[in-house]
């Protein structure tokens, strides 16, 4: 069964990836193109909203299964440690970049005020109303800074890069079409298959509107079943739910975050890759987790209980991590290459081990403990 609920998850992850990157985003990229919005606020915007749809509703839907509302919390934390280990990490070992300091000085520090802020609120395991109206609030504030950056900062309007990164995805996708193998005849079999289902945005884009509501409704479906199975697989496992949240749900559900920073990153474009996985994740952890929490307070008039037992750890870490790394771009003159990334790779499989150790010992080391223990080691080994 344990196979068969993996092989499960694979399949979501892979149709998710693929209704964002090939519907989702595209249908966004109209809507912001109809609204006017400036490439910095429908990156933070709409392109957020595109690549962290499937954490947002798996959010709301852990939420409304009693039992399980940590599940939620949990791949929201855990995809904000593997946007900026992994996905910032595999950028900088693609290609090496220099990076525009003064939005990535922006991004992360509203990225340490959101973890902060998280912190914050998870110090007594409660989320009031006021406190989900912190979260987006302060995600009205990023927006704000974004709308006023170019005037602030004096730097120039960047490309499309929601276009762009759409459209090397589907040249990506016509690339393995004309291959051959087992994975080409699933992907013929899944674009033949999708492409029934929505209408071609390419011939005809004045229905951006039903390929909108079309990919919100998959997402909506895959996301229930990816948290339904999820739930079997922790307990055929014998661990906590969050356990899984953390890392599997976590990493399969940041696959659109990390397609679309991998193709900027091989075009030379190392700052908006960074951007991407830094911005998403203040999206993530302002929107993806305020707003579910607001509307259950809402309908419910119940404060949002959040089981903190297996996620502060993951979040103290998460905080170390975007402090380090700051550090270590500033160390470096804001240039990060594949050294960089390789260290970041490493410390998120470090992160995995640990995981795997706390599921299943129960009188597991502290995770600073475990860090200080691969520390040591590496500098016996050097």
């Amino acid at each position: 069964m344990i196979l068969l609920y993996l092989l499960i998850l694979v399949s979501i992850f892979y149709l998710l990836a693929k209704i964002c990157d090939e519907y989702f985003v595209k249908s966004l990229d109209i809507f912001a193109k109809k609204l006017k919005l400036s490439e910095d606020v429908a990156g933070a915007t709409f392109m957020a909203i595109g690549s962290s749809a499937p954490e947002f509703f798996t959010a709301v839907i852990a939420i409304m299964k009693v039992g399980s509302e940590q599940v939620g919390a949990g791949t929201i934390v855990g995809s904000a440690i593997f946007n900026i280990l992994v996905i910032v990490g595999a950028s900088a070992v693609v290609a090496t970049s220099f990076l525009s300091w003064k939005p990535v000085i922006r991004d992360m520090l509203f990225y340490i005020a959101a973890i902060v802020v998280l912190l914050f609120t998870f110090s007594d395991g409660r989320i009031t109303f006021f406190e989900s109206i912190i979260y987006l609030v302060s995600y009205a504030i990023y927006i704000l800074v974004l709308v006023n950056w170019r005037r602030w900062s004096g730097m120039k309007e960047k490309d499309d890069v929601m276009e762009m990164v759409s459209d090397e995805i589907q040249h990506e996708e016509q690339v393995l079409k004309k291959q051959k193998g087992i994975l080409a005849f699933l992907e013929n079999i899944t674009s033949s298959v999708l492409s029934r289902i929505f209408p071609d945005i390419n011939k005809y884009p004045n229905k951006y509107v039903s390929v909108f509501a079309i990919s919100i409704l998959g997402i909506i479906v895959l996301s229930w079943v990816l948290v339904e199975v999820a739930v079997l697989l922790a307990h055929e496992l014998g661990i906590p739910e969050v356990i899984i949240a953390l890392t599997i749900l976590a990493g399969g559900t940041s696959i659109p975050d990390l397609l679309s920073s991998l193709i900027v990153a091989k075009q030379g474009r190392g700052d908006m890759a960074v951007s991407n996985a830094v911005g998403s994740n203040i999206f993530d952890i302002f929107i993806c987790l305020g707003l579910p929490w607001m509307l259950y307070i809402m309908v419910t008039g119940n404060t949002m209980v959040v089981s903190t037992e297996n996620l502060m750890a993951s979040i103290f870490l998460l905080f170390f991590t975007v402090v380090s790394l700051l550090f270590l771009l500033v160390w470096q003159k804001f240039k990060i290459g594949p050294k960089a990334g390789y260290l970041l790779l490493f410390f998120y499989a470090g992160y995995l081990l640990y995981s795997i150790y706390a599921a299943y010992v129960p009188e597991a080391w502290s995770i600073g403990e475990f860090f200080s223990m691969i520390g040591s080691y590496l500098q016996t080994a050097i």
